[in-house]
């Protein structure tokens, strides 16, 4: 027969040195994140983070009513996302010209396209439905773009 004894003290042992590698691992990644964010974060003519934060609070709000809120907030979105691409000094005469060029950067930010296409249609197109799922998601892509180049 094969026989396992435990030490109460081993067994404490163990489960203290496992809270405290678990506490250091949590500890380092908080200090990783700051320290990335410090080091990665963008710098913004003419446009603070406070700003973009206190604008996008308020595209938050808007998604809350019925549907001719939900498009303004979508170009409300779009029209955040490209002040705060000019802000990065993105070159461009369009947000579609500055999205190519953030591209290089940032290639995660090509998600952004089709909520710009979106835009396009419920700027463009008056008869244009917007079902509210679709204004969801392209309400969550710019707040992920933003999210992405460090400004939210």
């Amino acid at each position: 027969m094969f026989t396992v004894s435990f030490d109460i003290a081993s067994v404490g042992k163990f489960v203290g040195i496992l809270i405290a590698a678990v506490l250091a691992f949590l500890l380092l990644r908080g200090f990783y994140r700051w320290f990335r964010r410090l080091l990665f974060t963008p710098r913004l003519e003419g446009l603070d983070r406070r700003g973009i934060q206190a604008r996008w609070a308020e595209i938050e709000r808007l998604t809350e009513g019925g549907e001719m809120n939900m498009k303004i907030a979508v170009m409300e979105a779009d029209k955040l996302l490209d002040h705060a691409l000019k802000a990065m000094a993105m070159p461009g005469m369009t947000l579609g010209e500055r999205l190519k060029y953030a591209a290089y950067k940032y290639p995660k930010i090509r998600d952004v396209w089709q909520a710009h296409r979106l835009r396009n249609q419920l700027v463009h197109e008056s008869s244009f439905y917007l079902d509210p799922s679709m204004a969801r998601r392209a309400i969550k892509t710019y707040k992920d773009a933003l999210r992405l180049l460090n400004l939210l």
